[in-house]
Formats: structure tokens, sequence, C-alpha cells
């Protein structure tokens, strides 16, 4: 990316869609989330450190660590932004073939863009694995590590469990219902390669999925979802969540109709960029932490 760590971090919004749809979601994971914002600030908050000296050392470790490109804090930051643009675009399209279904003079959009919940399910599960590629991009451990992920989810906190509380909450469980892991499941097993060329997230990142041809990348997509999905199963008992609890605290903020939840996260994948907008605070996190140790 074109701008300075700092920048992008100091320009993170303090208000907005992204911010507010967040903030509805604090319900999933009760105080987790803070919208950390500024790159000082989030050296304060992550150390502690009040002293304006050591916190201006901790950032110039930090910038120098992200622009290391033997590091992997470039490619992650590219993948976050990535899948955010890509989910974006699937929004436009899903939204445009649900017009499509449901008002017949907008019938031939049926014909332009991807099934909804076909692609609603590739984006789910593309998201899973840019978070399990960028978070070993971040800790400096092979790209296929799905492993090595799974166990770390039961130590997730903070702004990165609350992008995965959002994933489940409005990628998953708001559009695709209660039985979203075995109609994703069922939607990847019987995916073709052709298909999944045509998603947009998957075109995003599609250098940085491990494999060799996309039907290696199907099957690496494939089995990371498999291999997420009893976290998520588990994520979604344990927290009760159900479409109404997800689309009741949504309802707070924005104006939503029960029986257009498809439309909504549409919508929301249009207007929203949680996935980056965490996935900085994130890398920053881990920035800093990392600076404090080797200062």
């Amino acid at each position: 990316m074109s701008k300075p760590i700092y920048e992008i971090v100091d320009e993170l919004p303090t208000s907005g869609m992204t911010v507010t749809l967040l903030k509805s979601l604090d319900f999933v994971v009760p105080g987790q989330w803070q919208n950390i914002t500024g790159f000082d600030n989030t050296i304060r908050v992550v150390t502690g450190e009040t002293d304006e000296q050591m916190i201006q050392q901790i950032g110039e470790r930090a910038i120098q660590l992200y622009n290391d490109k033997s590091q992997g804090y470039q490619t992650a930051l590219w993948i976050y932004d990535a899948v955010g643009k890509g989910s974006g675009a699937l929004g436009a399209a899903a939204l445009a073939n649900k017009f499509g279904e449901n008002f017949s003079f907008l019938s031939f959009l049926n014909r332009l863009t991807p099934k909804a919940d076909t692609a609603q399910a590739i984006d789910l599960s593309v998201k899973l694995v840019a978070e399990i590629v960028a978070y070993c991009k971040i800790n400096g451990i092979p790209g296929d590590s799905i492993g090595e992920f799974v166990s770390a989810l039961a130590d997730y906190s903070g702004e990165s469990l609350m992008r995965m509380a959002t994933l489940v909450s409005v990628d998953a469980l708001l559009p695709l219902g209660p039985d979203f892991i075995e109609k994703v499941g069922s939607t990847i097993g019987g995916l073709t390669t052709d298909e999944l060329q045509k998603n947009q997230t998957f075109d995003q990142i599609n250098n940085e999925i491990p494999g060799g041809d996309t039907s290696s990348k199907l099957g690496f997509i494939g089995e990371s979802f498999r291999s997420v999905s009893n976290w998520m199963g588990s994520f979604v008992s344990s927290r009760n969540l159900t479409q109404e609890s997800v689309a009741s605290n949504l309802k707070k903020y924005i104006d939503i109709t029960d029986n257009k939840l498809d439309y909504v996260s549409a919508f929301l994948d249009m207007t929203t960029n949680y996935y980056e907008h965490t996935g900085v605070q994130t890398l920053a996190r881990r920035l800093t932490e990392r600076a404090v140790a080797e200062i």
C-alpha cells in the first residue's frame, strides 16, 4: 500500500456506517472492541505508556517493522484492504440479484449477477481464508498453517475477535440463516473452479491463497472452512446468536425490516468495511506489541 502505516492508522474513521455496524454488534462480544484510532493514540492505549519520547521510539520501531518487506505486515494489510473491496463489489452484485428475483422488470439482472446465496457462501469462505493468511503473515508462519490458526482462535480478543464476530453475524448468520455451516459446506463442496474465479472477493486475493492452481485453491478454501466450522458453530451457540438477535441490535442503529435480511447483508457489504477497519487496528496493535518487546 502506498501510504505509510502511521497515516493509515491516523485516517481510521471515528464515526460512520462501519463504526456504527461494529458498535451495534458489541452485544456479541461485550467490551472487546474499542474504536482505537490514531497511530500515537494506539501506542498509548496498547502499552499504557505516557512518556512522549518512549511513544516516539515505539512508533519509529513499529514503522521500521512495517516497512521491512521481509516481514509480512504489508501483505497482511493489503489482504485486509483487498477483501474489503471485493466484498463491496459482491454486495452490489448480490443486491442487484435480489432485485432481479423480486421485481419482474429487473429480472434480467439474474443473468448478469451471481446467485446471491452462492456468492455469499464463497465470500464468507474466502474471508476466512484471508483471515488465516493474514494471521500467518503477521506472525511469520507459513500461509497454509490452518491448524495453528484454529488453535489461535481460542485466544482471539479485541478487534480480531470483533472481526470474526462480525463475519459470523453479518456474513454468515444474517444472510444464510442458522444452518449456514451446512449451506456453505454444501456450496463449496459443489463449487466449480469457473464459479470461484468469477467471485470478486476471490479475485482480489487469489495470488495470496495457497495452491498452485484454482483447483488447489478451492481445496484449500474448503479445508479452511471445514476446520473453522466447529469454532463458528460453538461461537453461535455459546452466545445464543440468532438472525433475530443480530437484526434486533442492528435496528437500534439502522432502519431494517425482518423479511429483508438478505438485502440488509448486501447493503452492509456495500456501505461498510469492517474487515479492513478492524484489520488495520489488529495490525497496528501487533506492530506496537512487537516494537515494545524489541525496545
